[in-house]
C-alpha cells in the first residue's frame, strides 16, 4: 500500500514526532510508514487523515499488488 504522509507532512510543516505525538504512536512507526514497512490499522489510518482533515483515501492507496 502506497500512501503520502511524508507529503501531507511537508505541506503541513510536521515533522515525523510531531505526527507521532498527536496519533499517540512512536516516531518509528511513522517512519515505518513512511518507508512502506508497516501498513497502520483502521484507528490509526483514520486519525491520521483527520490530523490533516483529508479522507483516507487521499492518502492511503492501494497498489496491483495489494489484491
Amino acid at each position: 500500500m502506497k500512501n503520502s504522509i511524508k507529503v501531507e507532512r511537508a505541506k503541513n510543516n510536521m515533522t515525523q514526532a510531531d505526527l507521532a505525538e498527536k496519533i499517540k504512536v512512536s516516531r518509528q512507526t511513522i517512519n515505518a510508514m513512511e518507508l512502506g514497512k508497516y501498513v497502520p490499522s483502521t484507528v490509526l489510518a483514520l486519525r491520521i487523515a483527520h490530523i490533516f482533515n483529508v479522507e483516507v483515501s487521499d492518502i492511503f492507496t492501494l497498489e496491483d499488488t495489494d489484491w
